[in-house]
């Protein structure tokens, strides 16, 4: 066992219990329930007795079926954090512990969490699934079913449930997919069309990206985001989906409602399973579906082919919103920027934001989407409206995207260090006295000449905002030149 210290002996410990074993209706339920107090009693001094010298809290976790079992215990001092394997006998007594609370309505647990200070206060805690496991302490399907056999429960979580029954189900393997657009077509299936569950194509995937921009530039670790051809959005409440765009104007969303009730329905009861995929063309396939797939959780599947939304058996309006951020209408995305801005800045937006704001929804659904835009609604003083701005150039949307302008500074050192790099000749052209005037798009950098020198050919290079830098010379006229320069930076910058 690691310890602090060297393990002292049993502790003459007084115990505050705080406990939540479900509900007590009947006289023999009180019973249950104060055996199982007891034996948590006796769990926790066991545990303190097995606990190294001088530790302040005990936090030990319990995850238990007939087939599969997985414990961690820890002590704590102040700093110092030991963890300890239970004995035999405690073990035995968890054992026991949850066989007698099988016998409680709410059947056996399939986590106990203890609690236990030094001051003899405990709090006993059960879990029965409504939240998904820890991954370590999640065991392989077979163990719950084992389980569910021994101690048969009248519903489960549908996380649960799904986890122990979908049997790959909703997987739909290219194979698959295409036996099953075959069969469907032969039977005269086709996907419903839809017109009022979401917005076109182009204006959800401006808004997405819009939503996705705000939280990159807030970095907010939960909210949507955007990859290559990919949008994705997971909420705190464990709904979430993807959005897939595909070539010829062709695209996929999918994804699950936590608490999904046509789920529940077919977990739970004897309702057959959504048909998600009724009707959808052979490209609909696990490559471009939501994750949730293998976890028997995918709750709605839409898909757009030839400038509509199709989709089979999956639910619409409020069987979604809670798996997909606020693109339903250019005020409602508005409003889930504003409230994530509003929460980054620890106050109420001004008005000026607020508008801001919605001429940037605006700006990214007509496609004309540039650093100006972002600024105005993301302080880049405070946020990184660089990544706002990596955000729409991964959405590939048509926009005209540019970068903050370059600084006096930065241009010169930066031609400052190019051409050292160049390895030029700097002979007659002393490099700490470079200068820069702004120009449309960038600057200027060079040497000035002295009062009355005339030199035909002194190097000028021209720095655009996004770093790009040309060297001329003072034998081609500047506006000439920055005409051109001009022109070649717009078209590096248009998307």
């Amino acid at each position: 066992m690691n310890s602090f210290v060297q393990a002292g002996g049993d502790p003459d410990i007084g115990m505050t219990v705080v406990s939540h074993p479900g509900p007590q209706t009947t006289v023999d339920e009180n019973q249950i329930n104060e055996q199982a107090r007891e034996l948590s009693h006796r769990i926790a001094r066991e545990l303190a007795a097995d606990g190294p010298e001088g530790w302040e809290r005990l936090d030990a976790v319990f995850a238990w079926t007939v087939a599969t079992q997985a414990w961690n215990v820890v002590y704590t001092a102040q700093e110092r954090v030991a963890r300890a394997e239970p004995s035999q006998a405690t073990l035995l007594l968890v054992q026991e512990q949850r066989e007698v609370a099988a016998q409680l309505p709410d059947g056996p647990w399939w986590r106990m969490r203890i609690v236990l200070t030094s001051a003899g206060e405990i709090q006993t805690d059960y879990d029965y699934g409504d939240e998904p496991f820890p991954d370590d302490q999640l065991f392989p399907p077979e163990a719950y079913q084992a389980d569910l056999a021994e101690y048969p429960r009248r519903r489960l979580p549908v996380w649960l449930a799904a986890y122990v029954g979908n049997d790959g189900r909703q997987q739909r393997p290219p194979r698959l997919a295409a036996e099953q657009a075959r069969m469907d077509r032969a039977k005269g299936i086709r996907g419903e069309a839809s017109t009022t569950d979401f917005p076109p194509l182009p204006l959800l995937w401006a808004r997405w990206t819009a939503i996705a921009a705000t939280f990159a530039a807030i970095e907010a670790p939960q909210g949507p985001r955007i990859l290559p051809s990919l949008a994705w959005y997971e909420s705190t409440k464990r709904s979430g989906s993807t959005l897939y765009i595909l070539p010829g104007d062709r695209a996929v969303i999918s994804g699950g409602v936590w608490n999904s009730p046509e789920l529940d329905a077919a977990y739970n009861g004897s309702t057959p399973m959504p048909e998600l995929y009724a009707g959808a063309p052979d490209w609909v396939t696990d490559a471009i579906l939501n994750p949730r797939t293998g976890s028997g959780l995918l709750s709605f599947c839409y898909w757009w082919d030839n400038g509509r939304w199709y989709r089979g058996g999956s639910p619409t309006g409020p069987g979604l919103a809670a798996a997909v951020p606020g693109i339903w209408t250019a005020d409602t995305t508005t409003e889930i920027m504003a409230g994530g801005l509003a929460e980054a800045t620890g106050g109420p937006l001004t008005d000026q934001v607020k508008a801001a704001l919605a001429t940037l929804v605006a700006a990214a659904e007509a496609g004309v989407v540039t650093f100006d835009t972002i600024a105005a609604a993301i302080d880049p003083a405070r946020f990184d409206v660089d990544a706002a701005l990596n955000q729409f150039s991964l959405a590939g949307l048509r926009t005209f995207v540019t970068a903050p302008p370059l600084s006096r500074i930065d241009a010169i050192e930066q031609v400052h260090r190019h051409i050292l790099n160049s390895g030029r000749d700097t002979t007659g052209y002393p490099l700490d006295q470079l200068t820069a005037d702004r120009i449309e798009s960038g600057w200027m950098v060079y040497v000035p000449t002295q009062p009355g020198e005339i030199m035909l050919g002194r190097a000028i290079y021209y720095i655009a905002d996004d770093g790009v830098i040309e060297a001329s010379s003072s034998s081609v006229p500047p506006t000439v030149y920055i005409a051109g320069f001009t022109q070649r930076y717009r078209a590096r910058t248009a998307r």
